[in-house]
């Protein structure tokens, strides 16, 4: 996948999905079609997993002070 962004590889993977639920290509197009979308999931996945490890909260402090805190450890997870 060539330089692609989250936001682009969504856009197609919607616009795969709407065509499938179309039902309108032949068998070989619709699985031709399956596969790209399994392979956008996939890099939409993988995106989202780097955006979630290098994702940090502020969260206010008692003393009222701010504290970066890792994304994971804010959610409880």
């Amino acid at each position: 996948m060539s330089k692609k962004t989250f936001e682009q590889a969504l856009a197609k993977l919607e616009q795969l999905v709407s065509e499938l639920e179309q039902g309108q290509p032949s068998l070989d197009l619709s699985l031709k079609k399956f596969d790209e979308g399994v392979q956008l999931a996939a890099f939409c996945g993988q995106k989202l997993a780097e955006a979630r490890s290098r994702a940090e909260l502020l969260l206010r402090q008692e003393d009222g002070g701010l504290a970066a805190v890792p994304f994971s450890a804010a959610d409880g997870g």
